[in-house]
């Protein structure tokens, strides 16, 4: 199983936002916002022909679609710096800034642990060996450590994937996120660029052994609460997260024409290549993974910020994806587990499961619309006004 992905780890808009009296509203990157919803869309495509790969990456269609996290923790980075460096110097706390970032992602993390129990009653496929067993009481108790974050270890999880967060998978990244978070929040954010760029030479070399002379030859993994999925997920937020943190401080930008489309493009095609140098010469495609997230991201994050505020059809659709992209991949996977469940037990023939995942991926997009705009928007404003500064939040996109 590479249940590789989870955008968002996706990255606040809160850079766009005040939630205090104090502190100004400051702009939208609208390219990255509108990069956001591309990579979300992408991992819903990436989950569905995963159905097809049986198990094997080098059968994956959308072959590295499991790089949208490390791109989601890059754009963190970025717009976590930008939206808060310049506030501790205003005299925010800590916990203010734990607060900011609970507000923000917290309740679609409830949600998605809500939307995943409430659909594993359709989930009892020969592919999930440990379900069949698990009582209701452990699937309560399992969908309420999930909403507060609280990971399982492999004996403890109920599905037999070694999922840290069972009912809804792709969690696995915001327990990430929160801990790139705490860094910033603890230490990070009072280090020189100099520092800073040690951190991140040091976290790239790291990335690079894992790719390039790992026994694998690719990221996938971080999900499990084991040596292994601890080191994977470490490595893969580190680089990204901290080269992010370092790119909005440079402040170095590039301006191109069409920025939204020239990265949509960069980004579509590097998730969706092919694996490189088969099962022999598993460093080739470790390379390539490097490069991508080393260079190719940081790249196209650099042309995403160099056109800030953009306008037009193109980049209005892009907003409404960016909107939507966090609730997308939050609560998307429970219907991805019944989808692969059926594809594989049933032996459905991929003429017949396009049809049906078709309607999985129109599905997905609808209900996280409907979370989005009836329950996390709503969540959001009301937690604001409780823990946070000043007689409203502003809801973040």
């Amino acid at each position: 199983m590479t249940q590789q992905t989870s955008l968002l780890a996706k990255p606040s808009s809160d850079a766009a936002t005040s939630t205090d009296a104090a502190t100004p509203a400051k702009s939208h990157y609208a390219v990255l916002d509108g990069l956001r919803g591309v990579a979300s869309l992408m991992v819903v495509v990436f989950h569905l022909f995963e159905a097809y790969a049986g198990g094997s990456p080098q059968r994956q269609i959308i072959n590295h679609g499991y790089l949208a996290v490390d791109f989601f923790f890059l754009l963190s980075g970025f717009v976590v710096a930008y939206a808060y460096d310049d506030r501790w110097a205003a005299g925010m706390s800590p916990w203010g800034f734990y607060k900011r970032r609970l507000v923000r992602l917290q309740p679609m993390i409830v949600m998605g642990s809500l939307i995943g129990a409430a659909l594993v009653a359709f989930q009892h496929f020969s592919i999930f060996p440990k379900l069949e067993a698990a009582s209701a009481l452990q699937i309560v108790a399992v969908m309420l450590l999930g909403c507060l974050m609280i990971p399982l270890t492999p004996s403890a999880e109920i599905r037999g994937w070694t999922e840290i967060y069972p009912l809804n998978g792709p969690a696995w990244s915001l327990f990430y996120e929160y801990v790139a978070n705490i860094l910033y929040a603890t230490g990070l954010r009072k280090l020189s660029n100099r520092g800073l760029g040690v951190l991140v030479g040091l976290a790239a070399l790291a990335l690079v052994h894992l790719l390039v002379l790992g026994p694998r030859g690719d990221v996938i993994g971080g999900w499990a609460l084991d040596a292994s999925g601890v080191r994977i997920g470490l490595t893969r937020v580190l680089f990204p997260f901290l080269a992010g943190v370092l790119l909005m401080r440079l402040g170095r930008r590039i301006k191109v024409g069409g920025a939204f489309a020239v990265c949509s493009l960069l980004l579509v095609a590097a998730l969706a290549l092919p694996r490189f140098g088969g099962t022999e010469r598993l460093w080739v495609n470790g390379l390539y993974e490097a490069l991508c997230v080393i260079v190719l991201f940081p790249l196209i994050v650099l042309i995403g910020a160099g056109e800030k505020d953009a306008d037009g059809p193109s980049v209005r659709i892009a907003r409404f994806f960016g909107d939507l992209s966090y609730p997308l991949y939050i609560t998307h996977y429970p219907l991805i587990y019944i989808y692969t469940g059926w594809v594989v037990d049933k032996k459905v023939p991929p003429a017949q499961g396009a049809l049906v995942g078709a309607g999985v991926f129109v599905a997905a997009v609808t209900i996280a619309y409907a979370c989005l705009k009836f329950y996390d928007e709503p969540a959001r404003r009301w937690l604001g006004g409780k823990l946070l500064a000043g007689p409203r939040l502003r809801t973040p996109n």
